[in-house]
This record gives structure tokens, C-alpha cells and sequence, in this order.
């Protein structure tokens, strides 16, 4: 039986991966692998940086709805060689229509050539769950969060906080999954730039890849997803590591008029 690649948390994301900041500039990979950890001593009321950015995560998800996208999926398995031994690739329109469900045109969506393992719309979708908007108000107190320090990225600092859930749910009698990683908060504006973590819990034969995602400030207000990778070993369905890679890409950003 293939194994099923549920792309995740965390939002959740490569080797050229753009992190957007306050200057709305992309930074190149190069450089975000020298950011720096700072020895700033614990935030003065880290109460009150978690409770705004997720405050904050609970208005960029409400605002996704006023808007259409595009959403540009590959995901591919890696040879023994390093070579493409199969890919999946989607590329649609998405909104989110007035009661949260998803709406997708397809744009684009060759036949998939993947073999070891399978991938489907639904694992796509998780990615507007637990990888894109975790940590909203309603779902904080299901959290832990840890304050690890600060990291200086390109000039700008971050907070940067470990999250992980109180409990987990039963994998076979619910569909929900929680958050478990990092996040990266601007120390200024208080919301989350980039995730790093994945779904939990997992079942003992099909783990989650652990997903980076990176956002933009859209409309000089909402921070959204614009990039999403992973590049990991998983196993098939026979026990066997897989490398998979995972790269999604969110653009053309349209505010929809709903009158």
C-alpha cells in the first residue's frame, strides 16, 4: 500500500527558500542560513507577544477568505542518483468561499507519475489547516509555547518560540491534527514570518514530513503563506525510505469582491 504524503504544519516549509520581512524584500537561502541566535535574554511579557501573534493568526486566516489565489504544487520522489524518479504537480485557483471550505480551479495537473507514494487533494488542502494557520486564538490553549530566544535574520530580529500541543488526539477516531515546531515572530509587528514543524499525531506506518513555510505581506496588511517546502526520507508502504520533495508556491493574491 503507498504511503500517504499529508504535506504539513506547520503552516508549515528548497535550497532556495525566500523569507519576506519588513522591507518586503526576499532574502536568499545563503543568507538565511547565517542568521545568527542572539543571547537576548527572555521578552519581558512573552504572554503578551504569544497572545498578539495569535490574535494576529486569527485575522490573517478571516482575511484569506476575501481573497483568490494561485497555488502552484510539485511534489517528487529523488532517485538513488539524485535523479526524478516520479512527480506530482498541480497548479489551481483557489478561494475559500463564506462558511471556510475551499474552492479550487485547475489550472494545470498532469498525470502524476509518482509510484512509491501517493498523494492526494486533501493532502494538499491540509496545508490551509494545521501548516498554514495553527495558532490562532481558538487553538492556542491546546498549546505550549516555549520561548527559545531571538535570531537576527538579515538585520531584522525574531522572536522564536518551540510549540507544541498538551495532548494529542486519537489518530483513528479524529481527522484533526495540532501543530508541533517552530515558529519566527518579528519582534516589531509581532507576527509569525516562518514555521517549521509538521502534523501531529502520525500514524506509526505513515509519518508527516516536516514542513517549512514562509510568509509575505499581502496588501501591506495580511501576512500569507507564499512558500512551502519540505525535503525528507519516508517510508512506503513497504518499510522502505523514500526521499521526497515538497515545494509549494501561493501567488497572485486578488481580493474578491463578494457584494
Amino acid at each position: 500500500m503507498k504511503a500517504s504524503l499529508l504535506a504539513i504544519l506547520m503552516w508549515a516549509l528548497l535550497a532556495t527558500s525566500p523569507l519576506v520581512l519588513r522591507n518586503h524584500g526576499m532574502l536568499p537561502h545563503s543568507r538565511l542560513i547565517k542568521a545568527q541566535q542572539s543571547a537576548t535574554a527572555k521578552p519581558p511579557d512573552t504572554e503578551r507577544i504569544v497572545s498578539t501573534f495569535t490574535a494576529k493568526e486569527t485575522e490573517f486566516r478571516n482575511a484569506l477568505a476575501q481573497y483568490r489565489f494561485k497555488r502552484d504544487a510539485t511534489v517528487q520522489t529523488i532517485g538513488a542518483g539524485g535523479q526524478i524518479s516520479g512527480e506530482y504537480r498541480r497548479t489551481s485557483q483557489l478561494a475559500v468561499d463564506d462558511s471556510g471550505k475551499l474552492i479550487e480551479k485547475m489550472l494545470f495537473f498532469p498525470t502524476p507519475t509518482l509510484r512509491t507514494i501517493g498523494v492526494s487533494t486533501d493532502d494538499l488542502d491540509d496545508l490551509f489547516g494545521v501548516q498554514l494557520f495553527a495558532l490562532e486564538t481558538s487553538k492556542a490553549p491546546l498549546y505550549n509555547f516555549k520561548y527559545v530566544g531571538q535570531e537576527r535574520i538579515d538585520e531584522v530580529d525574531l522572536h522564536v518560540f518551540e510549540v507544541s500541543p498538551k495532548a494529542l488526539p486519537d489518530p483513528k477516531k479524529v481527522k484533526d491534527r495540532l501543530f508541533q515546531g517552530r515558529v519566527w515572530v518579528d519582534t516589531e509587528g509581532y507576527q509569525i514570518v516562518k514555521t517549521r514543524g509538521k502534523g501531529l499525531p502520525e500514524l506509526k506506518n505513515s509519518p508527516y514530513p516536516t514542513v517549512e513555510t514562509y510568509r509575505e505581506e499581502i496588501d501591506g496588511r495580511f501576512w500569507f503563506p507564499t512558500y512551502a517546502y519540505a525535503d525528507e526520507e519516508l517510508p512506503d508502504g513497504s518499510g522502505q525510505a523514500v526521499k521526497m520533495r515538497l515545494r509549494i508556491r501561493f501567488s497572485e493574491f486578488e481580493k474578491v469582491d463578494r457584494k
